[in-house]
């Protein structure tokens, strides 16, 4: 499916919002002005965005924590998300998690991520059975990591998924490390999407920092699932230019590396895409840019400006107390 000019403008403002939020977010935690620890989505916007991007408004998401710009296009705010980070009552999680943990709307079709990666994929799994049994035509996406797809979950929901015909779409991101372990030291296959072939799904393989493509991809599989076509599994390649968290200065990730993919920021490749098919100009992006620093700086404010929850509401909206 073609994308219109208003569409991949949209995708940009989009990918800029969570580059904005991402880069301020990291600055407010150096400050001393955050709770916890955080997540830096750099190198993984176009994967979240362009996955996000393909689903529609009734189809159920669940992002992991590098994939702010998929919470963001679902329609998480700004102001609950740096609310939710900060642990104001305003959050998203009233409090309860100051971090991109469990950070859902079920309202918005948003399921919030499950810190141990890959306990999202069984979650996403029962979301799409849920539209088999209702025999309705929606989709569930979610969203893991290379060092997530050795674990029993991962494959146990692939076999499922496989078996019942599940209308699942699961975006693997293979950013190169699980934490500090290389995927060289995870498992003997290069491309993750060959693990598909033992389910009898098929596997697809795409450059993460090319927004477009990934939109494609996934949009292309998500239209199978929708169509009775069953699963897909699909291997996004990019690069995590941080740490695992702000705590890990990621000294163990050659330079050189890093360097390779900095020349391939995700970002920065989809303004010369745009700039180069005349879709926009610069003062056209420029203008996003500015909008989208206005939006983040606003939040910024009215989360700080936020009240803590009370003490009296601490078993309020829990499981179990």
């Amino acid at each position: 499916m073609s994308l219109s000019r208003a569409n991949q403008l949209e995708i940009y403002y989009w990918m800029r919002l969570t580059r904005t939020l991402d880069e301020r977010m990291l600055a407010l935690w150096k400050q001393g002005r955050g709770l916890g620890g955080t997540f830096s989505q750099r190198g993984h916007e176009a994967i979240s965005v362009g996955a996000g991007f393909a689903l529609q408004p009734d189809d159920v998401v669940a992002p992991m924590h590098r994939d702010l710009g998929c919470y963001l296009l679902r329609g998480l705010t700004p102001r609950r998300i740096f609310a939710s980070l900060l642990g104001k009552a305003t959050g998203v999680t009233g409090g309860r998690d100051a971090n991109l943990h469990g950070m859902g709307d079920l309202s918005l079709n948003l399921i919030g991520f499950i810190s141990h990666l890959p306990h999202s994929l069984p979650v996403a799994l029962g979301a799409a059975m849920s539209f088999v049994y209702r025999d309705e035509p929606r989709v569930a996406l979610t969203f893991t990591g290379d060092g997530a797809s050795s674990t029993g979950p991962f494959h146990e929901t692939l076999n499922l998924a496989a078996v019942y015909n599940a209308p699942l779409v699961i975006v693997i991101e293979n950013n190169q490390y699980a934490y500090s372990t290389p995927l060289a030291e995870q498992m003997k296959v290069f491309d993750i999407a060959r693990r598909a072939d033992g389910y009898g799904i098929p596997g697809v393989i795409v450059d993460g920092n090319e927004v477009e493509a990934v939109y494609e991809v996934v949009q292309a599989a998500v239209e199978r699932a929708r169509s009775g076509g069953g699963p897909t599994l699909v291997e996004a390649k990019t690069m995590r230019m941080l740490g695992h968290a702000i705590h890990d200065g990621a000294e163990y990730v050659p330079r050189e590396l890093l360097a390779e993919w900095e020349a391939r920021d995700p970002l920065r490749l989809y303004e010369a895409k745009l700039l180069a098919e005349q879709v926009c100009d610069q003062s056209e992006l420029d203008e996003i840019g500015q909008r989208c620093a206005v939006e983040i700086e606003d939040a910024i404010e009215y989360a700080e400006a936020s009240p803590m929850p009370q003490p009296d509401t601490v078993t309020e909206g829990v499981y179990a107390a």
